[in-house]
């Protein structure tokens, strides 16, 4: 409640709108680049009724992250696997304190490999270079996209 978020690839808004419908965030910056993800974002905003809580931002998650959110988020949603590793230094600026971040990453892992084990072997890797203080909460895996290959969530709380 009252949180601060953003979804720093937001396709359409489906996420974003679902946060600012059941739950009670001060306010949910939605960001994709893609201009007509962006203007179906702007329409489904609309047509749910959340213009008040969620803001539609179309640009590069990255750039908008360090130009005009550093210091904004208590809660950072990363659901775009090929990006989230590399943008996570974006979204440590993007947190205004103590705060959580949503990754989604794909994994490949061999036969009898865990893939929620790999997937925050590779996140806590990308974490500790980055001199992150934080805690893995849960991961899951989201659905199977090809032979021993995951979408993988992972939650972890970031502190300063």
């Amino acid at each position: 409640p009252g949180e601060v978020v953003i979804n720093m690839y937001a396709g359409a808004g489906l996420f974003s709108i679902i946060i600012a419908k059941h739950s009670t965030p001060e306010k949910v910056y939605s960001i994709d680049i893609n201009p007509e993800a962006y203007q179906m974002m702007v329409k489904n905003v609309k047509l749910n009724r959340v213009e008040d809580r969620v803001v539609p931002i179309l640009g590069d998650a990255a750039k908008v992250l360090e130009e005009r959110l550093q210091r904004t988020a208590d809660r950072i949603l990363m659901p775009l696997p090929e990006l989230a590793l590399e943008h996570l230094p974006y979204a440590l600026k993007g947190l205004r304190g103590p705060g959580w971040l949503h990754v989604y990453l794909h994994v490949f892992a061999e036969k009898g490999i865990d893939p929620r084990r790999k997937a925050i072997e590779m996140l806590s890797k990308r974490l500790d270079e980055l001199g992150a203080q934080y805690r893995v909460e849960l991961s899951r895996v989201v659905r199977t996209v090809g032979p021993r290959r995951s979408q993988v969530a992972v939650d972890v709380y970031v502190e300063p």
